[in-house]
């Protein structure tokens, strides 16, 4: 039986090229997002669900767990981002972001990390930013979000070291998904989605005795 993979946000974008790199690695890919309509393919396992909200994260934890297979690696990638300022951000922009960007990796990280202790096996990769560790000033809510969830990976690093079960953080500058088109700024400025993927199978296919913490990725002329 192939080994299994949980992507969130895995319809497009970075979650898109991580699945289609772990699927062409040997492994079958619950692929979750709100809409999953253009998910096709042999190894791919959609399930629709709004990771904004915790029935939608309890929704894809028991379809999960129905399956009766060990989870080897989750991806916790479900992420929005709305620029402002935490002074004038419109109201509710807030709950919004911390609720899809770092509740949706709390709850389904601790729905499914019980087993990957018992089994003492697994890895959970965080889809951070340079954002959590960057302020910007458009950033707003986003920048916090992305900080706690930097924070909450360092966290759970340090509680799943004596269990073997690994996690990476992942803090991507600007890569080039359908966000920035029509930005008007040419495409090789950015990174590519299958960078970031290329990152996240690397770290997956170390030796068990060691673990890459973090990974800062970053186009080649800098920060845009």
């Amino acid at each position: 039986m192939n080994p299994l993979i949980v992507v969130t946000g895995g319809t497009k974008g970075i979650g898109r090229a991580i699945v289609d790199k772990f699927v062409a690695g040997g492994f079958d890919a619950v692929v979750c997002a709100r809409s999953v309509d253009a998910v096709h393919g042999t190894g791919r396992l959609p399930f629709a669900a709004d990771l904004a909200t915790r029935q939608g994260v309890d929704e894809l934890a028991n379809y999960v767990r129905s399956l009766g297979r060990p989870v080897e690696v989750l991806v916790n990638n479900t992420g929005i981002f709305q620029p402002g300022q935490i002074h004038n951000e419109a109201e509710g922009t807030f709950e919004q972001l911390m609720n899809t960007n770092v509740g949706s990796a709390y709850h389904l990280t601790r729905a499914l990390v019980g087993e990957m202790i018992a089994r003492r096996q697994g890895h959970i990769f965080m889809m951070c930013s340079t954002a959590s560790i960057t302020p910007y000033t458009n950033g707003g809510s986003y920048c916090i979000s992305k900080f706690a969830l930097l924070g909450m990976s360092r966290v759970l690093r340090e509680e799943l070291k004596p269990h073997d079960v690994k996690v990476t953080a992942i803090l991507p500058g600007a890569t080039f998904t359908a966000s920035w088109e029509g930005s008007g700024l040419p495409e090789d400025r950015f990174m590519k989605v299958e960078d970031i993927a290329n990152s996240a199978w690397a770290a997956y296919t170390l030796s068990k005795s060691a673990v890459v913490e973090e990974i800062l990725i970053r186009p080649q002329l800098g920060d845009i």
